[in-house]
């Protein structure tokens, strides 16, 4: 292990074939290394574990680290290669960790990755500058348990087949199997290959999580999580996402994805991440997301979602970040009331509302009103008018009645 130290030249490490063939484990994380990667990796036929972290190298990945055919972590994070991603590293196809994140690398997202890389556990390219759209190929990836695409220029929609991965299809991890599959050589390495230097390599990424990001020591034993933020995706997200029940952090902000979020996304109920925030996203929160127990983080701002928050247990410990920025939401995390809660505090003058806005039924009432009293009125009148027993008799009445005051008045 040469890892952080202040070693600045690989070349001269490398291309010395007579130390070059012993190396299985090659960790110069954390260096002073510039320049170019030299093309000199056919004599390294041995090497399980390159890790080239945190330096600055420079310039395009050379098409000779195609050859280094054991190779099970490729780890060339933060640097500032650039290029495309050589077609040669195909055959590298015992890889199970693939970082080169942080980087400078540009062109499509390789097919070949999910062709040829069956048994990738990690596959990490976020903070480049790839584009084009995310091929179905990489749904060949079973065993992908982190899968990081974010902060890259990737466009169109989200494949339906993401269910075909089968590690994030399940709960449980089998970490002493996948413990033993990378780090089979500790056992029995010396055995088939010889006594040579194999070192004490243990893999580690870097990972955006609940918003922090962090260092992660075998993250495979707990990590599943899919990370396709800040890209240019377009389109919904499709239902098939409910196959994931696996799925630990799920990550989607930042796009310009759009639709219904799917109620199929309840059945994931080992979230504890889901940013779906700053995106096109309409319609109603799924009350399915409130099902989800284990959910600690969850952001839906800034999306265009629309009518009440649900009231299950679970999205009643969020706060109104959460759900901020969506002007058609309301519900009393937002301190915005419904216009059903309207409605139901004020049942006399929504009637009195629905009345007057019906012109035709309040014609009609007027009408009929007036036409009673109408009728009333001069129903009586014309009796006392031209039937002579009862103006006889109405006459008598006045007549009393006079005299009855004048009484009274003297």
């Amino acid at each position: 292990m040469l890892f952080e130290n202040k070693f600045s030249d690989l070349f001269s490490l490398l291309c010395d074939t007579s130390i070059a063939v012993y190396l299985s484990t090659l960790d110069l994380s954390n260096n002073h290394i510039k320049g170019q990667l030299p093309d000199c990796w056919k004599s390294l036929n041995s090497l399980l574990f390159l890790d080239l972290s945190n330096n600055r190298l420079s310039g395009n990945i050379p098409l000779s680290m195609g050859t280094l055919v054991k190779l099970e972590a490729l780890v060339l994070r933060n640097n500032s290669l650039e290029g495309e991603m050589p077609s040669t590293l195909k055959n590298c196809n015992n890889l199970m960790l693939l970082d080169v994140g942080e980087n400078l690398l540009s062109g499509p997202i390789p097919s070949w990755i999910g062709e040829s890389m069956h048994q990738l556990i990690i596959l990490s390219m976020k903070g480049n500058h790839f584009s084009g759209d995310l091929p179905i190929h990489l749904c060949y990836l079973r065993h992908i348990q982190l899968l990081d695409l974010s902060r890259n220029n990737l466009s169109q929609g989200i494949p339906t087949c993401i269910k075909n991965f089968t590690a994030l299809s399940v709960k449980s991890i089998n970490s002493s199997e996948i413990q033993t599959r990378i780090y089979w050589y500790n056992v029995t390495y010396v055995e088939n290959y010889g006594d040579i230097t194999t070192g004490g390599y243990t893999l580690n990424i870097l990972l955006m999580w609940k918003g922090v990001e962090y260092g992660f020591k075998d993250p495979e034993v707990r990590l599943k999580s899919i990370d396709i933020s800040s890209n240019s995706l377009t389109g919904e997200i499709p239902k098939e996402i409910g196959y994931l029940i696996g799925l630990v952090s799920l990550n989607f902000s930042r796009n310009n994805l759009s639709g219904e979020i799917p109620s199929e996304i309840g059945n994931l109920n080992s979230l504890e991440f889901v940013d779906l925030s700053r995106n096109h996203f309409s319609g109603k929160i799924p009350t399915s997301l409130s099902k989800i127990d284990r959910l600690a983080v969850l952001d839906l701002s800034n999306n265009s979602l629309s009518g009440r928050i649900p009231d299950g247990r679970q999205l009643q410990t969020f706060d109104a970040s959460s759900f901020e920025g969506n002007p058609d939401l309301c519900g009393t995390k937002l301190n915005k009331s419904c216009p059903e809660d309207e409605t139901s505090m004020k049942p006399e003058e929504s009637t009195r509302n629905e009345t007057d806005d019906n012109p035709v039924f309040s014609k009609a009432l007027y009408m009929s009103i007036g036409l009673g009293y109408f009728t009333g009125f001069w129903g009586l009148i014309a009796s006392i008018l031209f039937w002579t027993p009862w103006r006889n008799a109405y006459l008598r009445f006045l007549d009393r009645l006079t005299n009855y005051i004048c009484q009274m008045v003297l």
